[in-house]
């Protein structure tokens, strides 16, 4: 079935009575997703959610503190009224496990039943963080698709595998950027080709060799940091997270078997637009350091065009994508990529960030400084060129301290 011919009832239709296994349910986007369905779905049969944890209750515990008491939930409590504790008992399981490991650390029991269950699987969990060290990045965001993988081919009714990738693993390019898969080795510069088990090999070597010399864990982190960006660059990528999410790729099209696969790729995530509540984000996501930086005035200029298109879109947005992919290939045996962004029918450029933030702060201005007293903050300054922000620093700055 084509996206475009599918209605909100077929998509919400498709969750019923469906057993999903969801990676990544206590990280941001997991929760939307989460939510949503257990919402819009009650009669979806079981969330299993993969949470690192000591045992079962720690899981539970961890479940209940990071994903349902979050004010995410708040619209489904209100649904439920007193029921709520029992739907949730009744519709999520939380399993102990983790995708780095083989089988994800599950014991041969709980993964035979788990096998015979799921209908889809969701894997969401990676590491996000652009210069995470190279081997932790590796293990998760590599490793953990194979992981899933090998766990997907033994289930014994699978319907769909959905892997949240992300937008910039097609690197710094311009124009029109493709929907299509990497295939095993493929690189983003002319000359290179990358071979996967290799890469393992020389994070295994650099280990050896650590270990091997006492390193302290702070030069080892730091040599591990440096390595990652070291071949991600080599390759023609900008960061270890993007490099890494494409290997994980393609390690997903080389892995697959014969079940509906579908490739979500998302620009920048930020909070939700409207479901189930406005404006609803954790932590400090992306963007958000540049807008807290501009609160506090720590970031009062910026080296971009201000013209420059800023690719973002709402978490609800990309949840919905997901669930509408995952509706429109039922049971197609193929592997279908899609880019979940804003910047070609909906561009915003960084202008409309600046003017944005400085609306909002004029309607609510931030409390800085040691006394905590509210401040009117200036608009935001953008350079274009380097040569422009120097000129700038000259003279606010350098010719003052000269004169005096």
């Amino acid at each position: 079935m084509m996206i475009g011919e599918m209605d909100v009832g077929s998509v919400v239709g498709y969750f019923r009575g469906k057993s999903i296994l969801i990676t990544g349910s206590t990280g941001f986007l997991g929760k939307v997703l989460m939510e949503k369905i257990l919402r819009v779905q009650p009669d979806v049969k079981k969330l299993f959610l993969l949470v690192r944890a000591n045992d079962v209750e720690s899981a539970k515990l961890r479940i209940q503190s990071e994903v349902i008491g979050t004010d995410l939930f708040r619209v489904l409590k209100v649904k439920h009224g007193v029921a709520f504790d029992s739907f949730i008992e009744e519709k999520v399981c939380p399993l102990v496990g983790d995708i780095m490991y083989e089988n994800f650390g599950l014991d041969i029991i709980k993964l035979r039943e788990l096998s015979k269950d799921i209908d889809i699987i969701v894997n969401g969990a990676a590491t996000t963080n652009f210069y995470e060290r190279y081997d932790v990045a590796f293990d998760v965001n590599v490793l953990g698709v194979k992981h899933v993988c090998a766990f997907a081919n033994k289930c014994t009714k699978l319907k769909m595998l959905l892997h949240v990738s992300t937008a910039y693993v097609a690197g710094e390019q311009k124009g029109l950027i493709p929907e299509k898969p990497f295939l095993m080795g493929e690189t983003l510069k002319v000359g290179t080709h990358l071979d996967i088990e290799s890469e393992k090999n020389l994070i295994k070597q650099t280990r050896i060799e650590l270990e091997a010399n006492c390193c302290t864990e702070k030069a080892e982190k730091k040599t591990m940091k440096e390595l990652g960006l070291k071949r991600a660059r080599y390759f023609g990528w900008p960061n270890t997270y993007v490099f890494t999410k494409a290997m994980g790729e393609m390690m997903l099209g080389h892995l697959r078997g014969g079940f509906p696969v579908v490739i979500i790729r998302p620009s920048i995530i930020t909070s939700t637009l409207k479901d189930p509540l406005p404006g609803w984000i954790e932590g400090i996501r992306t963007i958000d350091t540049v807008i807290i930086g501009y609160a506090k005035q720590t970031f009062s200029f910026f080296l971009v065009d201000s013209e420059s298109i800023m690719d973002v879109i709402p978490g609800d947005m990309v949840v919905n994508a997901m669930m509408v992919t995952m509706a429109a290939h039922l049971e197609e045996q193929v592997q279908v990529i899609y880019h979940v962004t804003s910047s070609v029918r909906n561009p915003a450029p960084y202008a409309i960030l600046a003017e944005s933030a400085h609306r909002y702060f004029l309607d609510n201005p931030p409390c800085t400084g040691r006394n905590a007293g509210r401040v009117w903050l200036k608009k935001m300054r953008f350079f274009g060129t380097l040569g422009r922000l120097r000129l700038y620093m000259a003279m606010k700055y350098k010719l003052p301290l000269e004169v005096s």
